[in-house]
Order: structure tokens, then sequence, then C-alpha cells
């Protein structure tokens, strides 16, 4: 088992990081590289697939977000987007994801459903503008993975537990990591790229509007998958992250635990707080109250209908 970023760079040391990752993998879970690498090629397929379906658009099931990708692809395809294509890519993919995440679609969680944007985001757009061959992409599959396995060893990777650092921030950390190898980086140099996406989302807060996966969380997505794009880019032109990773990791996990309840997913805090945010968060509660009322008056109805008709 690799229980450090410290000890990783050790083992990865002039050496493929995907095959350290696949290699170890093989030898603790007694899983053949193949069969890996097979299950990553299908995940990358329902990557690409919820991407092209997430463009379309269409209303969330809270009824807050749905259409973002939609109009960022509109404006991409009419040339009105002023950003270079990677950039605006990896936003749209991102938004794509999400988007399907809120109307309850098939996605890859990476590392939660929460944060499935990021990662599909990054590499999906980064293989199509470079012209980086889809097992290429795996084998980063395979990098992003294990970055975040490191990860989750000493953190719990979800908003209840640590804020949305924990997800978005881990996500982006991945991500960042798997760009700077499909650029063919070195081990130090995808490690770097994960120390500096990740210690910039340090403290980020985990606050859904109304308590659902919808606000902020997908222009969220798309926000942090640009800053670890921005992360791997830094990296690989040789800037390394003053703090190591490991203690990257430690500050993570020694914040999430500072964080108050409120800005852990509650919905108690934050965004969910603001004056609009308690007003959509109280349409929703009368919105479901509502539904369950109809749906008890349904019963009732049945019920009376059998009786009667046992007279």
């Amino acid at each position: 088992m690799i229980e450090s970023f410290k000890q990783l760079e050790e083992l990865g040391r002039d050496r493929d990081l995907a095959d350290v990752f696949l290699e170890t993998d093989e030898q603790e879970h007694g899983i053949a590289k193949a069969d890996i690498l097979l299950a990553l090629t299908r995940r990358r397929a329902v990557m690409r697939d919820c991407v092209e379906r997430g463009k379309g658009g269409g209303l969330s099931m809270g009824k807050l977000v749905g259409d973002e990708a939609k109009k960022l692809n509109e404006a991409f395809l009419a040339g009105k987007t002023f950003l270079d294509p990677l950039t605006v890519k990896a936003e749209l993919y991102a938004l794509s994801v999400m988007g399907e995440n809120s109307r309850m679609g098939v996605i890859v969680a990476a590392p939660t459903a929460g944060a499935g944007g990021v990662v599909p985001g990054m590499l999906l757009a980064l293989e199509e503008e470079r012209n980086i061959d889809p097992e290429k992409t795996v084998r980063a599959l395979v990098v992003a993975g294990g970055i975040g396995s490191i990860i989750a060893l000493s953190a719990n990777i979800s908003g209840a537990a640590g804020g949305c650092q924990n997800e978005v921030g881990v996500a982006s950390s991945m991500g960042a990591a798997a760009v700077a190898y499909m650029m063919d980086g070195s081990t130090r140099q995808s490690i770097q790229a994960a120390a500096l996406a990740l210690k910039n989302t340090l403290g980020l807060v985990c606050d859904p509007v109304g308590g659902l996966v919808e606000v902020p969380c997908v222009k969220r997505n798309a926000l942090f998958a640009v800053h670890g794009l921005t992360a791997a880019q830094l990296a690989l032109a040789g800037v390394e992250s003053v703090i190591p990773m490991d203690e990257v990791v430690e500050a993570m996990v020694r914040i999430g635990r500072a964080l108050p309840r409120g800005l852990k997913e509650t919905a108690e805090g934050g965004l969910a707080t603001t004056a609009t945010g308690c007003a959509i968060g109280s349409r929703l509660k009368d919105e479901a109250n509502q539904r369950r009322a109809d749906r008890a008056a349904e019963r009732e109805r049945l019920a009376q209908e059998r009786k009667a008709s046992t007279h």
C-alpha cells in the first residue's frame, strides 16, 4: 500500500506513475492491471457520454439549475467566448456532467458525485484539444484515482465531513495530477500539481442551497476544473508547493474538523443562509410538504374507493 506522497515520489522516481499505481493495486488487491484498465476504459466512456448528454441542458430536480452547459456550449459554438478552447471546454464538460447529476443521470463519482464534473472536465477537454490518445486518458484516470486514494487514507472525502475542500478540492487535486501526467510530467510534477490545487482550496465550505447538490455545486465544478488546469500548468513549468503534499492533506483534515457544522453540507451556513438562499429553501420545503400532502390525499382517496367497492 502507498501510504504517503513522499513514498509515492520515491516509488515513482524515473517510472511511469500509472504503472506504479497499477502494480500496487495488482499486488494489494489481486486485480490484474488489464482488468483495472478495462474498468476505467468503461468509466471514461460513461464520462464522455455524460458530457454529450449534458450539453443539451434540461431542468434539474430542484429546478435551480440545468441549462448552464447548454448556454456555454451555444456561446462557444457561436464564437462568443473569449477564453482559449481548452479552458472553455473544461468548464463546459464539467457543467455538462453536473447538469446530468442534478437531473439524476448516470455519472462517474470522481471522487464524489457532487464533485464529479471536475476530473472529466479537465481530462476530456485536454484529450480533445491536444489530440491525446484516449488510452493515455485512461491511464491518467489511474493516476487521478491513485492520488485520491492516498488522500482518502487521511481524510473522509465528503462535504459533510470537512467542507467542499474535501470534495471539489480533492477532485481538482486529482485532476491536476492526472493532467500533469497526460502532458508527460514526472511523478514529482504530478504530486506538485496535486499540492498546488489542494492547498488553494483549503477552507472551502460546503453550503448547498436548499440542501440540494445544485447551487453552488454545479458552477463550482466548472471553476475548479480550470483551477486544476492552472495548478498542472504551474507544476509543469517547475513551480512547486512550499508545503509538501502530505502536509497539505494534514492541514485539510485539521481545517475540516475546525469548520463549524453549518459550513459542512447542512444548508445551515454560507450561501444557503443568504436571503435568497433562505427563500429558495423555504420554497423547496413548502413544495415537498405539498407533495407529501398530495400523496397522502391520493392514498386516502384510493382507500375510500376500495372500502366503497367492498360494500
